[in-house]
């Protein structure tokens, strides 16, 4: 006799939940993979940006070369003349 299991939802509930998690895998490959490019262009020295550091939401922790002289000019502002 054939035993039945503990999960008693329809085909269409079990394709549904298998959908849901993958789409969350791909999501999460897809996180991982933007987080992990940035580290590496960092490492490179190289700019994820574009380059325009005036409006970069990550001036503040950038040590990038280019970075570092816009924050001096934003900070240190035109004190030529002193």
């Amino acid at each position: 006799m054939k035993e039945r299991s503990e999960y008693s939802g329809s085909r269409r509930e079990l394709f549904a939940a298998a959908g849901r998690s993958a789409a969350l895998a791909v999501l999460a490959v897809g996180a991982a993979g933007l987080f992990t490019k940035r580290r590496r262009l960092v490492r490179q020295g190289k700019c994820d940006a574009g380059g325009t550091c005036a409006g970069c939401e990550m001036l503040a922790r950038c040590d990038l070369p280019r970075a570092l002289s816009a924050k001096e000019a934003l900070i240190g502002g035109d004190n030529g003349g002193e």
